[in-house]
């Protein structure tokens, strides 16, 4: 029984430092950042940063990123050492957003899950920020001019909210206005 006791021991201490040492080599890389750049926080799309400031809390200096968030109207302050693991990033690069706009050409998913199950993960797919994800979401949920009596109220507010996230990213990265990127997402949608 003692012997049983000392191995759980080993392993665990041969767990827990691999554990530290994969973790510490897994850590993501901290974003570099500066004022004016334009990045990506899951919850809310894009963001403009508009300063890095320092406030003392119970003792100690916290460095905070402020985000603008101008189409909401909205101003988000994270602290910056935990920029990367609350979600935010920049701007996809055009390849990243190619490959979103190739989903958007596909066929939309027939799910036959109840609407409650299917509207979750649509949510979650928004909320991971990531543009591909949030394309299966506007390929799936779009209906044409004519079949939009078919949608219901909150089939039809995922769907904008996943095409409004998705088309200010894009309009971000070509660098169009928000309409004329939306309109192009539109049209590649109904081809």
């Amino acid at each position: 029984e003692h012997n049983i006791l000392s191995l759980n021991i080993v392993s665990f201490n041969i767990w827990f430092t691999k554990s530290i040492f994969i973790g510490d080599n897994l850590k993501k890389k901290e974003l570099e950042l500066d004022i004016g750049d334009l990045v990506v926080y899951p919850t809310y799309g894009v963001g403009e940063i508009e300063n890095f400031d320092s406030y003392d809390i119970d003792g100690s200096k916290q460095d905070f990123i402020l985000i603008n968030f101008k189409q909401d109207k909205m101003k988000l302050r994270i602290p910056k050492d935990k920029a990367s693991s609350s979600g935010l990033r920049k701007l996809s690069n055009k390849n990243r957003l190619s490959k979103a706009l190739d989903v958007l050409n596909e066929k939309p998913a027939i799910k036959k899950d109840m609407w409650i199950k299917r509207a979750k993960e649509y949510e979650k797919n928004i909320n991971s920020g990531d543009p591909v994800l949030i394309a299966e979401v506007v390929r799936d949920l779009h209906k044409k001019e004519d079949s939009l009596e078919q949608q219901s109220y909150s089939e039809r507010q995922i769907y904008l909210t996943a095409l409004n996230r998705l088309s200010n990213e894009y309009a971000a990265v070509q660098n169009l206005e928000k309409k004329a990127a939306k309109g192009k997402l539109e049209e590649l949608l109904n081809q």
